[in-house]
């Protein structure tokens, strides 16, 4: 059903290393917001970890509008990192035929 087994075993195990290197590729990955013209900035990882955070002196005095902003831009850099997460996967997978067609 599946052919020769050892094609397949040297067929996973290339899918495994690929997704090892795609995993390293996305943690050395940087993305960075800026929320209310630069207010507060925000920096992830490809792992969608905060790394960075800055927030403007201007804004500490004012609790509603930091949280909207805080909000905002950690929103918007989980979206970032989400979408390269999946551009790269599929990136990845291109290349595969798992039906073994020519």
């Amino acid at each position: 059903m599946f052919g020769n087994m050892g094609d397949m075993s040297k067929m996973l195990e290339g899918m495994q290393e690929n997704a090892e290197k795609l995993q390293a590729e996305l943690e050395s990955k940087t993305f960075n917001v800026k929320s209310g013209g630069g207010l507060v900035e925000v920096s992830m990882n490809g792992k969608g970890e905060v790394i960075d955070l800055n927030i403007d002196d201007s804004l500490l005095s004012d609790k509603d509008s930091l949280q909207i902003l805080l909000i905002g831009a950690l929103n918007d850099a989980s979206k970032m990192v989400q979408q390269n997460q999946q551009s790269s996967a599929l990136g990845m997978l291109g290349g595969m035929n798992p039906f073994g067609a020519k």
